[in-house]
C-alpha cells in the first residue's frame, strides 16, 4: 500500500529529501484508549481463532448506506464467555445472534464485546450472526469506504481501509494476528451495476427488487483490510498469465487504455513466480480493478488508479531512468500478493514485512526484466528517499500510525544489503524462495524472519537485522588511513554488529569483517582511491 507523508509529497519530489535526513527523530504520541482496544491482542481476542466469515450485505449507493450481516465462525482456544469484535461507532449494531439466541454486547469506542449466556469451552466451534446497518463515515487517506460518482455520473463505491481498519464498513475481528481461513462475500447492489470483490466469482442472482446479489468465494486465509467491494459501471476483459486467467475491470471509457497498460500483468506475475513460486491464490485468480484512488493490494482483487501511465502518475520517482519503463502501481501493489497478502505481519508495527519486502520485489522485477545492473541501479535510486529519523519497527499492540516511510525504501535497501552479506546469489534466491514458501498464508513477526535466516544460514544474523530495523541511524564504516595500512571499525548501536563488507576497488574487491573494535588491514590505497561497495551495502562511510 502507498501510505504516509512520502506519498503525499511524491509528485513534488525534489531536493527536500536531501534535507530530510537531518531532521530529528519524531517522538511518538501516547496511544489512545481506542488504539489500545483495537491494537492489543489480549484475552478476548486471544481466546478464539477465526475460521470463516460470510459477509452478506446490501449496498445502497444513493442513500450511501450498508446493511446486512457477517456470519463469524470461530473456534475457542480457551474457556471463556466473552469475545471482542469490532465495528465503528458510526454504524449500528442491530443484533448479534447465536442460533436463535440474541446475545448481549457492550460497545466501547470501536470495540464490541460479545457476551455468551454460558461459558464456551476450548475446542468448541461457534458461529454468530452479527447484523448491522448505517451510513459509514469516510475516513483515512482513501476514505475507508467511499460513495462517489464516476466521470460519467454512475455510482462508484470503493473500499480501502488499511490502517483505518476494516471495521469502518463491516463488523469483524479487526486486527492482523488472526487471519480468517476462508470467506464468502455476497453483495447486493442495484442491478445496473457490477460488484468486484476478492476471490472466485461464484455467480449472481437477480433479487427481483431492482437489486442483484454478487457472490464471491475466498479459498485462502485473508487479512480483513484486504477484503473489498468495488461497485460501479465496470466492463470486463481478460488475459492469461501462463495458464492462469487474469481478469480486469475498468470504466468503459478507459477500456482501450486499460487493454494496452494491463498487458504488463502476465510479465509481472512471471517475474514474481520466478523468484518465489506459483502465484499464491491460484484458486481465486488475479483481478486488477480500476478505482478513483492510487491503488491497494486487496487480495486477488488488486485496485488500480495510476491513470494508465508508466511510473507513478507518469513520474520517474527513483530518478535513475528506469521507473518509467513500467507501471508502478501494477508492479508494487501486485507484489503484495506475495508479501502482505500471502505472508502478512501479525502487527502493524512490523509492516516492513509488507512494504520493505514488496519494494524489494520491485527491484527484483527490474532485475528480471532488464538485467542485474539495472535492478541494482533501481534499488540504489531509493536512497534519496530514506530519512533515517525513526526505526523501521514501531511499537506493537497499539494500532497507532503506521511505521515510518523508511519501512519501504530502507527496508528494500536492507534486503539488498543482506544479499550482499550472503554474497552468493544462488544461496540468496533459494533462501528467500524458501522463506516465502515456509510462511505462506501466515501472519508473522520480524523475529520469525530472523529465526528463519539464522537457521538456514547457520549463522547469527540477529545483530544485523536489529541494527537496520530497530535503530534509526545507518551503520557507519569508519576508516583511518596510515602508511600502507587502513584502520577500520563499525560505528553502530548494536555492540555485536559484525557485518562483512567489500572494500578496495571495483575490479578487486576485498571482503573485510569489521566489528565495533578497531582493526587494521594492509593497503596502498588512500582517500578516494579506497572505495567501499556502497551500491551493494546500505551504509555510511567516514574517512579520516
Amino acid at each position: 500500500m502507498l501510505i504516509g507523508p512520502f506519498w503525499k509529497r511524491l509528485l513534488a519530489i525534489a531536493p527536500a529529501f536531501a534535507l530530510s535526513a537531518t531532521l530529528s527523530a519524531q517522538t511518538p504520541k501516547p496511544p489512545t484508549h481506542a488504539q489500545l482496544l483495537r491494537g492489543a491482542y489480549d484475552r478476548y481476542r486471544a481466546n478464539n481463532h477465526l475460521l470463516s466469515y460470510h459477509l452478506d450485505i446490501r449496498v445502497d449507493p444513493a442513500a450511501k448506506t450498508v446493511q446486512g450481516k457477517n456470519t463469524i465462525r470461530f473456534r475457542m482456544l480457551q474457556d471463556d464467555d466473552r469475545i471482542q469484535l469490532d465495528l465503528t461507532e458510526d454504524l449500528n449494531v442491530d443484533k448479534i445472534v447465536l442460533g436463535k439466541t440474541e446475545l448481549k454486547y457492550e460497545r466501547d469506542s470501536g470495540a464490541v464485546f460479545v457476551d455468551f449466556p454460558e461459558k464456551l469451552h476450548a475446542g468448541k466451534t461457534v458461529s454468530v450472526d452479527f447484523y448491522y446497518s448505517g451510513k459509514p463515515r469516510e475516513q483515512g487517506r482513501f476514505g475507508g469506504i467511499v460513495f462517489d460518482k464516476d466521470p460519467s455520473g454512475h455510482p462508484w463505491v470503493n473500499t480501502a481501509c488499511e490502517g483505518t481498519g476494516a471495521s469502518v464498513w463491516w463488523p469483524n475481528k479487526d486486527q492482523w494476528r488472526d487471519k480468517v481461513e476462508n470467506m464468502q462475500i455476497s453483495v447486493a447492489i442495484p442491478s445496473d451495476l457490477v460488484d468486484v470483490s476478492n476471490g472466485k466469482f461464484m455467480g449472481k442472482t437477480d433479487l427481483k427488487d431492482g437489486y442483484t446479489r454478487w457472490d464471491w468465494m475466498i479459498h485462502y486465509p485473508i487479512d480483513n483490510y484486504c477484503v473489498s467491494i468495488n461497485v460501479g459501471n465496470y466492463v470486463h476483459f481478460s488475459d492469461k498469465a501462463g495458464k492462469m486467467p487474469v481478469d480486469f475491470y475498468v470504466l468503459p471509457e478507459h477500456l482501450d487504455k486499460a487493454k494496452k497498460q494491463f498487458a504488463q500483468v502476465p510479465g509481472m506475475i512471471a517475474a514474481y513466480e520466478h523468484f518465489f513460486g506459483q502465484y499464491p491464490f491460484i484458486k481465486d485468480g488475479y483481478k486488477l480493478i480500476e478505482v478513483p484512488y492510487t491503488g491497494m493490494e486487496h487480495q486477488s482483487a488488486v485496485t488500480y488508479g495510476n491513470r494508465f501511465a508508466n511510473g507513478y502518475y507518469g513520474n520517474d520517482w527513483t530518478g535513475v531512468g528506469i521507473s518509467l519503463r513500467f507501471d508502478f502501481i501494477i508492479i508494487h501493489e501486485s507484489g503484495h500478493e506475495w508479501f502482505g497478502n500471502a505472508i502478512s505481519a501479525a502487527d502493524p508495527a512490523d509492516m516492513w514485512i509488507h512494504e520493505g519486502w514488496t519494494t524489494y520485489l520491485e527491484c527484483l522485477y527490474c532485475e528480471y526484466m532488464y538485467g542485474k545492473a539495472d535492478g541494482l541501479k533501481y534499488t540504489n535510486g531509493y536512497k534519496m528517499h530514506v530519512r533515517n529519523r525513526n526505526p523501521i519497527l514501531a511499537q506493537r499492540g497499539i494500532n497507532a500510525e503506521e511505521p515510518d516511510d523508511d519501512q519501504y525504501f530502507k527496508g528494500a535497501l536492507f534486503l539488498n544489503t543482506m544479499r550482499s552479506v550472503i554474497d552468493d546469489d544462488k544461496r540468496w534466491f533459494a533462501l528467500i524462495h524458501d522463506l516465502f514458501q515456509h510462511f505462506k498464508y501466515h501472519a508473522i513477526l520480524t523475529e520469525d524472519i530472523v529465526a528463519f535466516f539464522n537457521q538456514k544460514l547457520h549463522a547469527n544474523m540477529t545483530p544485523i537485522f536489529d541494527e537496520y530495523l530497530r535503530h534509526a541511524a545507518l551503520p557507519t564504516l569508519e576508516l583511518k588511513f596510515g602508511d600502507g595500512a587502513v584502520d577500520y571499525r563499525w560505528k553502530v548501536d548494536e555492540p555485536a554488529f559484525n557485518m562483512p563488507i567489500k572494500v578496495g576497488t571495483p575490479d578487486h574487491w576485498q571482503v573485510i569483517k569489521p566489528t565495533t573494535t578497531w582493526q587494521t588491514m594492509s593497503s596502498p590505497l588512500k582517500g578516494d582511491a579506497f572505495q567501499v561497495a556502497t551500491d551493494l551495502y546500505y551504509v555510511k562511510v567516514e574517512k579520516q
